[in-house]
C-alpha cells in the first residue's frame, strides 16, 4: 500500500467506502459507525436509498466485494467502470471520495486502469471521477485522520441543517 506501514496497512482493511463518506459528513457519526453503533436501519431515507440502488441499473452485478471491507455497488470491467449509485446529490463531495478510495484500494491491490462513476438515477445525472496522485496523498492523510478519530473519545455533537435528517439524531440531541 502507498506510503502506510504494516499496522496502517491492517487498519486500512477495517476502513470502507462508509467510513470515508462519513469522515466528510460527521466525524461522530463516522466514531458511531465504526464502534458498530448503528442507527441507519431504521432510517426511511436509508430504506429508500437501498430501493433505489437494488431497483436501477437491473441487469448489472451488484454488489461486488473486494475483502473484507469494500463493496461496490457495480462495475464495468469492460469498461473499467465503478460505479457508485446515490439517491441524491446533496452530499456530491463525500460520495465522490467514497468512489475515489474505492479506485485508490483496487489500485493499491494492482488494479489500476479503472475510473469511476457517481449515479444519481433519481436525478438522471452521473459524475465522471477520476483518481489523481493528489487524490492518492489526500486519501493517505484521510485514513490517517480516521484512525485517529476512531482511537479517540467520541467526538462532541454539532448540531447543523443536515442533524434534522439524520439517523443519529436522537443519539446526539435526545
Amino acid at each position: 500500500m502507498t506510503n502506510f506501514s504494516k499496522m496502517q496497512d491492517e487498519f486500512l482493511e477495517k476502513i470502507s467506502g462508509t467510513h470515508i463518506e462519513y469522515y466528510h459528513f460527521c466525524k461522530r457519526q463516522l466514531w458511531f459507525f465504526h464502534h458498530q453503533i448503528v442507527c441507519e436501519q431504521e432510517s426511511d431515507l436509508v430504506k429508500l436509498g437501498k430501493v433505489i440502488h437494488e431497483n436501477s441499473y437491473e441487469r448489472e452485478q451488484k454488489e461486488i466485494r473486494i475483502g473484507n471491507n469494500i463493496v461496490l455497488d457495480f462495475a464495468d470491467v469492460q469498461a473499467k467502470v465503478i460505479h457508485e449509485v446515490k439517491k441524491s446529490d446533496r452530499m456530491e463531495k463525500a460520495h465522490l471520495w467514497q468512489l475515489k478510495f474505492y479506485l485508490w484500494v483496487l489500485k493499491n491491490k494492482g488494479i489500476s486502469g479503472f475510473r469511476g462513476r457517481l449515479d444519481y438515477p433519481k436525478l438522471k445525472k452521473t459524475v465522471p471521477v477520476e483518481l489523481t496522485p493528489a487524490d492518492c496523498d489526500e486519501l493517505v492523510g484521510m485514513v490517517a485522520d480516521i484512525g485517529r478519530i476512531v482511537n479517540d473519545a467520541v467526538p462532541p455533537a454539532r448540531k447543523t441543517k443536515a442533524c434534522l435528517k439524520c439517523a443519529y439524531y436522537d443519539l446526539c440531541f435526545v
